[in-house]
């Protein structure tokens, strides 16, 4: 994925709230986590010098992202905070990441163990620029639709609070 990342973080934090979640911070927290895997670019592009795809960096392994879910359920569990609940919505959106990423993205589903990437649909390498292939694939109407619908919900609520 490329665009929908942070939309679909803030439609997990729209339907959040449309279930009775209040929790100051909840926004950022689904947003954050929408895109924390992603964080590995910076390492990708300033240390890396692109060796290596960033879906091969740590922060792209379900393994991390479920582990961290489970020390912040027990986490909860344990303290019933605010904090533990954010902890809990931020690696969840994480989680949702790496699935968005497995539309066409490659993701190493069984690292560090195995090295073998899955994506449910191959892009072909048809067209230079490489993202051109990206935006003419039809997995890009996915990303729209997610767009589309977060902008749709955000002008909403936009609607809604000038109305107050």
């Amino acid at each position: 994925m490329f665009i929908a990342h942070i939309p679909a973080g803030y439609l997990t934090a729209h339907v959040a709230k449309r279930c009775g979640q209040r929790l100051r911070g909840l926004m950022a927290a689904c947003l954050l986590g929408s895109i924390a895997p992603d964080f590995d670019l910076l390492y990708f592009y300033l240390a890396d010098s692109c060796q290596h795809h960033h879906h091969s960096y740590f922060s792209h392994w379900p393994v991390v992202w479920i582990s961290l879910l489970l020390l912040s359920l027990l986490w909860f569990i344990l303290r019933k905070g605010s904090a533990a609940q954010l902890s809990i919505i931020f690696t969840g959106n994480a989680l949702l990441h790496i699935a968005l990423d497995g539309v066409v993205g490659d993701v190493q589903l069984l690292a560090p163990w195995c090295d073998k990437y899955y994506a449910l649909a191959t892009v072909p390498a048809r067209y230079t620029p490489w993202w051109l292939n990206f935006i003419l694939h039809w997995s890009m109407i996915v990303e729209l639709i997610i767009c589309a619908t977060a902008g749709y919900f955000f002008l909403s609520s936009v609607k809604k609070k000038r109305r107050n």
